[in-house]
């Protein structure tokens, strides 16, 4: 990433490669031998999510991260320079991220995640730093590596965003990104009753987004009362591949955030992204554009 770019997200950390698996149903039968459709392969994570879903929506996003100088790095690497999104990254010998996602007719998924880089990872910091100077709003993955950014986004005054994906709330690893962030979206799905209240006490959030799959979301502002968005269905856009969807709804929380909507119409806007990423096979084949997304939003 070089030269004088103005960003309005700078993701760090979070881009790999998903490998999907079509299976007839979740759990798998006890057997040797399962025939599925063909398999497919696709730039995908939660980094490159919320990059791609801001960039689509017509934010100017860019994205730093650890990958390997191998074939999938290169994927990487050229992908993003087709889709014209800036991205910096620091190569490594462990390799690029991957993931293998099993997905059952109803559009569930288990996801088996291959993160390679070895725990305690650090890098030079200079990947981001300059780069957050250059940026409205930063949003931090759950790297191991990435949460020493989370102290320059802060000097640098910076909103900051995470997602904590399916945290117990107990977890030592996730607690200094639900405690650096502005913005912290989290699944319900591990989450214990007290989990938000954890986060709104010792961290500094004015909001936290409790996602919860098919029960859509809870919007929890400090000092308000809760709100769900309930998930939407769209007239023939059956839910075929959930993966991908919690990306989508970071990435128009986060673009309708900055273009200063109100927490609840941030929250309505995102809840249609997520549900429009469910109704195509694959993770973040045809995330929300920003003409569709405010079509979607005068038509709710």
């Amino acid at each position: 990433m070089t030269g004088p770019v103005e960003l309005d997200v700078l993701v760090i950390g979070g881009v790999g490669i998903d490998t999907i698996v079509r299976v007839p149903s979740l759990p798998l039968a006890d057997v040797d031998t399962v025939p599925v459709e063909p398999i497919e392969t696709y730039l995908a994570h939660t980094g490159h999510g919320v990059a791609l879903g801001c960039h689509l929506l017509g934010l100017n996003a860019g994205l730093v991260d650890v990958i390997g100088d191998d074939p999938e790095g290169a994927r990487i690497r050229r992908t993003y320079a087709e889709l014209g999104i800036p991205l910096r990254v620091v190569l490594h010998p462990s390799g690029t991220r991957r993931s293998v996602n099993l997905v059952a007719p109803d559009g569930r998924r288990l996801s088996m995640y291959d993160a390679r880089h070895p725990a305690g990872l650090r890098v030079d910091p200079n990947l981001w730093r300059p780069l957050i100077r250059r940026a409205e709003h930063v949003h931090v993955s759950i790297m191991d590596f990435a949460r020493d950014a989370l102290g320059d986004a802060i000097a640098a005054d910076r909103s900051i965003s995470t997602d904590l994906h399916d945290w117990d709330g107990r977890n030592d690893h996730h607690k200094d990104f639900a405690t650096a962030s502005d913005i912290v979206f989290v699944s319900k799905a591990a989450l214990p009753d007290d989990g938000v209240e954890w986060i709104l006490a010792n961290g500094r959030a004015d909001v936290v987004v409790a996602m919860a799959g098919a029960d859509g979301s809870y919007l929890h502002v400090r000092g308000e009362k809760v709100r769900h968005f309930p998930a939407i269905d769209l007239p023939d856009r059956p839910i075929v591949d959930t993966n991908g969807a919690g990306d989508a709804y970071v990435a128009a929380f986060l673009a309708r955030y900055l273009d200063g909507a109100s927490w609840p119409e941030a929250a309505q806007a995102a809840t249609l992204a997520a549900s429009w990423s469910c109704t195509t096979q694959g993770t973040h084949t045809n995330l929300i554009t920003a003409e569709a997304l405010a079509l979607l939003t005068r038509n709710a």
